[in-house]
């Protein structure tokens, strides 16, 4: 007996806001989201950790062309830091190293955060994705090889703590693209003098995008298609920091055949294109001669604006 064909894939277009479960990589739960919306095309916007929870914009269709406008943004977490114990991944899910006495304070602990408000140096941990010689450093560590890595300058925009538990605590910090939040841990563990990791981490924003917008995989499977749909945010939703261009008829139609048009603005600034209908056609960069040239244009066809 035959086995019952499977429904085709269908064309859908949109961010979905994803509430990443713990336990779970990013590219599961991509998988796990595509397979509800049985989309033909989905892809993330960057990842999250397993041992991490959180908001995970994920891309489906046409939106995909822009999945990788987050990477630069400014993101905030929420994370919880265990005193007094230090493992080899910087966080819960490594091996233990050392374990030490915790003497600190509340006040002492707010003092140091305040040490890493700015911009900051650090150097990426050696369980990370970034590629040393066409090879991840992970793989490196699983191997127990250590590489030297060159440290990065990031910016701690805002750190306050939370809560306060004794050997452990939980601190909101807003941050820039490249920081990790891991190495942020043990680095305040060392200037406690009592060593961290990184017990939790759920990240609660990305850019303009807020995780009270987001939505879990469990509540996303109760939903019918239809309601599954109107969680779907518009394809333009990652580029809602750029300025709109609106265009004439004329203007839309020079654009939709990838030929440029006359704006005023800075060179080199980016521009979201919306037609004489106020349809979202796609991404613009303005030269230096004020000409507005395509980069990245979406299919017309059934596309929300």
């Amino acid at each position: 007996m035959s086995k019952p064909r499977s429904a085709p894939r269908r064309r859908v277009d949109g961010v979905l806001l994803l509430d990443k479960p713990i336990g779970m990589t990013s590219n599961d739960a991509l998988q796990k989201a595509r397979r509800l919306f049985n989309a033909a095309k989905a892809g993330h916007t960057g990842t999250l950790d397993p041992l991490a929870t959180g908001l995970l914009p994920l891309c489906f269709g046409e939106a995909t062309k822009f999945a990788g406008e987050l990477l630069d943004a400014d993101k905030t977490y929420l994370a919880k830091l265990r005193l007094g114990v230090t493992t080899d991944t910087a966080d819960a899910e490594g091996q233990v190293l050392e374990t030490r006495p915790v003497d600190t304070s509340e006040d002492a602990v707010r003092e140091v955060l305040g040490r890493f408000l700015g911009e900051i140096d650090q150097v990426p941990p050696m369980h990370s994705a970034l590629k040393r010689d066409g090879r991840p450093l992970y793989e490196y560590a699983r191997k127990g090889i250590e590489v030297e890595r060159a440290s990065r300058r990031v910016t701690i925009h805002a750190i306050t703590l939370e809560a306060w538990q004794g050997e452990s605590f939980d601190i909101e910090v807003a941050c820039s693209k490249g920081t990790y939040i891991r190495t942020l841990a043990e680095d305040i563990g060392k200037v406690l003098g009592c060593g961290a990791h990184l017990a939790a981490l759920r990240r609660t924003r990305i850019g303009s995008l807020s995780i009270a917008d987001a939505v879990g995989l469990e509540a996303l499977d109760t939903l019918d298609m239809s309601q599954r749909d109107e969680r779907l945010r518009p394809v333009d939703a990652l580029l809602a920091s750029l300025p709109r261009a609106e265009l004439g008829a004329a203007e839309t139609q020079r654009v939709l055949h990838g030929q440029g048009v006359r704006w005023q603005g800075a060179p080199g600034s980016r521009y979201r294109y919306y037609g004489e209908s106020g349809e979202f056609l796609g991404l613009g960069e303005l030269t230096a001669d004020g000409w507005l040239n395509p980069r990245r244009l979406v299919a017309q066809s059934d596309i929300p604006s």
